[in-house]
């Protein structure tokens, strides 16, 4: 797989065509989607247009800017200029288009970026697992017959089989995590609020940040700046914890070998109050969702997808003492989660408890027993986004074998290390992508 540090770097040079790049991205992508599911539209006028303007800044001697000519796809909730916003869902199909492109898209544009589609995700970003009942269930791309995650599983898959180098995401509960780990690539869910989110869907504002989905750090590291994130590290050698408790139990044996050799001899920290903290996210992530639909579920709620409405609705009704309830506890969390790092500048966790699921049987085993994949693959990722922590998700060198993954931790405004760590183990080799084998079968 390219890089998009490489990719750029050709066409800055004069070496390749942002135009045929584009050229032979649209030329694959259809083919590759019938199998994959993982596209909403694909923006070929767009996309010639962007990429004939990179050519033409190369052309003229001028610099295009750090993506030139790299094609990228964003999940389905981000504005796109000329295009009604639909956050995959049948009730915004025909809503007025889009005046302007999201602050996000816009600066990837302004780099030189090139986009070439719009992607698969839940019903207005509520689950983990891609199951869309306008646009079907995304397929993951080192075996179709399992789930690439969700809700961002559209943004997974076209990294994870190569059709694009980079793609956006939003993560909320772990809807980046959860699909990059289940798809075997790398990606960020950032400190809350650190990226901009002018121009994206909400599903609950508290929580959702957006993030890139890429093969390497180098590349996810690059989108980081030209998004305008910004954090400090100052070079000193990376402390690292593993967490314990609840974040030790629902794993795969391969992912404590790998967090075994990641940080031999760490300290086990534990987080207390898991169990209440994922309930209190279920609560305030329901509460607001339901309160932002409620309009449109008086108005129309047989458009929406029957699981998302019912959830939609239950959300709608919570009594405020609850979410008020909810919110006190969260407030609490969040100190005791930073408290955590005084110590510690990395924690190490599993981003997922399992490999894909596969998709005519969406389920999977917690604490021993089978519950749906669609609200519970987010069981080690939701803690997380409930203490507003960046998290970035590293998939398992595994050739030949479903992905898995790790989330590795950090402080607020701590991005910049977690960046430094991941590129030492991918340069160590302990993480690292392994492309789909040909066929997309991979041995459990």
């Amino acid at each position: 797989m390219r890089t998009a540090v490489a990719i750029a770097a050709s066409v800055r040079a004069g070496r390749e065509s942002a135009l045929t790049l584009v050229e032979a991205c649209l030329a694959t992508l259809p083919a590759a989607d019938t199998r994959l599911v993982a596209t909403t539209r694909i923006l070929a006028d767009r996309a010639r247009a962007e990429a004939a303007r990179v050519d033409g800044i190369v052309a003229a001697g001028g610099d295009p800017g750090p993506l030139a000519g790299v094609v990228y796809g964003v999940k389905d909730l981000f504005d796109v200029a000329g295009l009604p916003t639909t956050a995959g869902s049948t009730l915004y199909a025909d809503a007025p288009p889009a005046a302007a492109d999201a602050t996000a898209v816009a600066r990837l544009r302004d780099a030189g970026a090139v986009l070439v589609a719009t992607l698969n995700m839940d019903e207005f970003a509520y689950g983990f697992a891609t199951i869309n009942a306008r646009h079907g269930t995304t397929r993951n791309p080192h075996d179709p017959s399992r789930l690439a995650g969700g809700s961002s599983g559209g943004s997974a898959a076209v990294v994870a089989t190569g059709l694009t180098p980079l793609s956006l995401g939003s993560d909320t509960n772990g809807s980046i995590r959860v699909p990059a780990s289940l798809t075997g690539v790398y990606g960020l869910k950032p400190t809350h609020g650190a990226l901009p989110m002018a121009g994206v869907f909400p599903f609950a504002d508290s929580f959702d940040d957006i993030g890139p989905f890429a093969t390497c750090v180098a590349d996810l590291r690059l989108v980081w700046d030209v998004l305008g994130g910004a954090s400090a590290d100052d070079g000193a050698p990376v402390r690292v914890a593993r967490l314990g408790g609840r974040f030790a139990a629902n794993v795969d044996p391969d992912q404590v070998a790998a967090i075994d050799a990641i940080a031999p001899g760490a300290a086990t920290v534990d987080l207390p109050d898991i169990a209440r903290a994922r309930s209190a996210a279920f609560v305030i992530t329901a509460a607001e969702g339901g309160t932002l639909h409620r309009d449109a579920l008086a108005r129309a709620a047989m458009a929406f997808d029957p699981a998302t409405r019912d959830r939609l609705i239950a959300g709608a009704l919570l009594p405020a003492g609850l979410v008020a309830a909810a919110q006190a506890f969260r407030a609490g969390f969040r100190q005791r989660a930073a408290a955590l790092f005084a110590d510690h500048d990395v924690l190490v966790a599993p981003a997922t408890p399992c490999v894909a699921p596969p998709v005519a049987d969406p389920r999977i085993a917690i604490d021993g027993a089978m519950v749906p994949a669609r609200a519970d693959l987010g069981i080690h990722t939701q803690p997380i986004s409930f203490a507003g922590l960046p998290a970035l998700a590293v998939p398992l060198y595994r050739p030949g074998r479903l992905p898995l993954g790790l989330q590795l931790i950090g402080r607020p405004g701590g991005e910049a290390t977690l960046f430094r760590f991941a590129q030492m183990l991918e340069d160590g080799g302990l993480v690292g992508v392994s492309p789909p084998a040909d066929g997309g079968q991979s041995d459990d």
